[in-house]
């Protein structure tokens, strides 16, 4: 209804624009103008395209201010340029005006308006998709129209709102670990090619482990960033440590040959470790972030200091913290790695006698896919969770036991979740863990996953799980044929956050880089709740390296209605006995001087909106002394004016003399406070940034309406009149 409107409206103005341009020919300029973007905005209104309506449907009216006959035409086009600025701040903020006034958490849910979003939540899916379209398209009223093709809003801070502040540590040097693991493998694969191991363009797992024979390579587990090259003969390392291997490293590695000539040591080099530090925790928030957004919790801040990443969430909401809790410290990280079950890791282990095994533990046999061999009986470790204990709790129980194992490094042991029926309910539920027995090295990894989706499994019962289907990049799906062709009959786990999601059995070459993620055999609410949180994380990407929370601060609503009431309170009466004294002081100047000041601060809102900015009590301030800052500007045009006047000069020639003499020094504060924030933004963090933010954004619209506003409103006074004095007070 709103777009139909829009677009006969646009469209007669557009024709009848044409018209006057071939009429008015003086003024063809500004009616072409009026012309062609009224056409743009008609086009994008059939379209639907409410954003290209809202940009280019006020410059219509800046267009037709031009050929007004009034005043001249530089005159009449900044006059537009007001206008039109003026009408895209109403547009940009009247959605954060209605929320904070009809949707406020003080109004009950019964007086609530139908267009806020806690109304909007409560409505049954179906009605409320169908309520969102209908907005969307403009047919419920142009309010709701606008309300929802307007995203952004500003939003209270955690200091006025309340909410939940949470603070993670990156754990940088798992970071450092995964760099130096990956030159290890690359290591390896090269080691094998230079000691004519290999037989083709890339080493396979088998040709790497005949490494064993001339060499050693180990990664110490208290060295994070150091390889160990061990050679068995002087011979081979003076064959392979040659500057065309080294090249490879040295950019990055540093290295630290043994006197006896066979063994090298490669670390990685204090800077690369400070790089790889910092780039973990700039892409650990962007993580974290882009998930905080997937949830739509848009009010949320994202900062981070050190090692640290900090978390704001305001509202007070217990089941939606604990959701958000969960997406945050998923650390996502997606492996694939194919089981080794040609080798029975756990026999000797299964069938000894006399040993000392964790409570719960036992083994069992699985009929084991081996490829072309068919299939043989392996054993596998089983541990049932005790009572009194978490799923968490048993899986630290079974890796404090793997850990006594003698695991080579070409393999791995993973864990996955093993099921109960709950004899109650008749559903299933988690009951303990099981070991498989892999192959270390990872044949594709998370960051080769372009997009996720949960779906529902299709079955004939109707009952049907959840699963996430995923779409591997271009290399990736070319890496994912080739394994799932090259190993038909075998097992491939995946693994989430070194947990085995599942292992299925690969029955043939898999074209097109689709994969899949099963949930497991939990109840079908529960898979699905997995599924939508495993789609988010792997959409927003993997954490570079795990976070762990060492901090939760909770802050009470009450403090947050104190500092709305006392913050806006003490900016309030600032703001407006400041408009007060010099309206009484400067008289009809002042009233300009007023405007002008009003017109700053709705432009700031605007911008800050336009960011979805969170305000805090800093930025209250901030806004607070952007008035000042304002205020003093037109302080310095008034007296320079007056000045001009004292000196003898007409009112127009006042004007035109005391804007040039006063805009030098008005630059000069400005930048000054422009520096000072920007200083404040580049090196503060949380209230601080905030104020520094709304600081700087306050100097570039005070300049604009202390410099530009004003001007026009004295230029039209004084338009014409020689001879007439102006109301700027005092003795001129």
């Amino acid at each position: 209804m709103v777009f139909n409107f829009l677009t006969y409206a646009f469209a007669a103005i557009a024709v009848v624009s044409v018209l006057a341009a071939w009429i008015k020919r003086p003024k063809r300029a500004a009616f072409g103008s009026a012309a062609i973007v009224a056409g743009i905005s008609a086009a994008a209104a059939q379209s639907e395209t409410a954003w290209t309506v809202f940009l280019f449907g006020p410059m219509v009216i800046w267009a037709l201010i031009s050929a007004l006959p009034v005043m001249n035409s530089p005159w009449r086009v900044r006059v537009g340029l007001v206008v039109y600025l003026a009408i895209g701040s109403a547009i940009s903020v009247f959605p954060t005006y209605h929320d904070e006034i009809t949707c406020s958490d003080k109004i009950s849910d019964d007086q609530l308006a139908s267009s806020c979003p806690r109304a909007i939540a409560k409505l049954p899916a179906e009605v409320r998709e169908q309520n969102i379209e209908a907005a969307e398209k403009g047919n419920s009223g142009f309010k709701k129209f606008v309300l929802a093709q307007v995203p952004f809003r500003l939003v209270r801070g955690l200091d006025l709102k309340g909410g939940l502040r949470l603070v993670y540590t990156v754990d940088v040097q798992e970071a450092i670990k995964d760099k130096r693991d990956r030159y290890y493998d690359d290591m390896r694969s090269k080691f094998t090619k230079a000691l004519g191991l290999a037989e083709g363009d890339t080493a396979t797992v088998d040709e790497m482990a005949e490494l064993k024979q001339h060499m050693t390579l180990s990664k110490p587990r208290a060295k994070v960033d150091v390889v160990i090259v061990s050679f068995n003969k002087v011979e081979d390392a003076k064959k392979v440590i040659n500057e065309k291997f080294l090249g490879n490293y040295l950019r990055e590695l540093r290295v630290v040959p043994d006197k006896d000539g066979r063994t090298f040591t490669f670390q990685i080099r204090n800077d690369v470790e400070v790089e790889t530090r910092e780039k973990a925790v700039s892409q650990a928030k962007e993580t974290i972030l882009r998930r905080i957004d997937g949830m739509g919790v848009k009010e949320a801040s994202v900062s981070s200091r050190d090692e640290d990443i900090i978390v704001e969430i305001p509202g007070q909401d217990d089941k939606a913290f604990q959701h958000i809790r969960d997406i945050i410290s998923q650390t996502a990280r997606l492996e694939f790695k194919m089981l080794d079950d040609e080798v029975d890791f756990f026999k000797p282990i299964a069938e000894g006698q006399n040993q000392q095994l964790p409570k719960g533990l036992s083994f069992s046999l699985e009929n084991a896919p081996i490829g072309k061999k068919g299939s043989k009986a392996n054993y596998y470790g089983r541990l049932e969770k005790i009572s009194t204990e978490t799923m968490e709790e048993a899986l630290k129980r079974i890796k404090a036991w793997v850990a006594t194992l003698t695991v080579d490094e070409d393999h791995e042991i993973g864990f996955g979740k093993i099921f109960g029926e709950n004899e109650k309910t008749g559903g299933w539920v988690q009951s303990g863990w099981r070991t498989y027995y892999l192959k270390s090295k990872a044949e594709l990894t998370g960051d080769m996953v372009r997009d996720a989706q949960a779906v529902s499994q299709q079955s004939d019962s109707g009952l049907g799980g959840w699963q996430v289907n995923m779409q591997l990049g271009p290399q990736g799906a070319e890496l994912f044929e080739k394994i799932t062709g090259d190993n038909i009959k075998r097992r491939f786990a995946i693994i989430l956050d070194e947990r085995v999601e599942s292992a299925p059995v690969i029955e043939g070459k898999i074209p097109g880089g689709n994969a899949r993620i099963t949930m497991g055999a939990g109840g079908v609410e529960q898979q699905l709740q997995d599924a939508k949180k495993l789609e988010l994380v792997l959409r927003s990407g993997a954490l570079p390296a795990p976070i762990s929370p060492t901090n939760e601060q909770r802050i009470g609503a009450s403090l947050g209605a104190d500092s709305i009431a006392q913050g806006a309170k003490a900016a309030g009466f600032a703001g407006l006995f400041v408009l007060v004294l010099i309206l009484l002081y400067y008289r009809r100047a002042g009233f300009i001087a007023d405007i002008a000041v009003m017109f700053n601060l709705v432009l700031q809102i605007t911008v800050l909106s336009m960011f979805s900015a969170s305000m805090t009590l800093p930025g209250i301030a901030g806004l607070a002394l952007t008035v000042g800052v304002a205020v003093d500007a037109n302080v310095l045009i008034n007296e320079r004016i007056r000045e001009e006047l004292r000196n003898g000069k007409s009112a127009r020639a006042a004007v035109t003399t005391g804007y040039d003499k006063a805009f030098s020094a008005i630059i000069d504060g400005h930048a000054t406070t422009l520096i000072s924030g920007l200083i404040l933004a580049q090196y503060g963090t949380g209230p601080i940034k905030g104020f520094a933010v709304t600081l700087i954004i306050g100097m570039v619209t005070s300049l604009f309406t202390g410099v530009v506003v004003t001007r026009l409103f004295f230029e039209f006074w004084v338009s014409g009149r020689r001879d007439m004095k102006l109301s700027i007070g005092g003795r001129h």
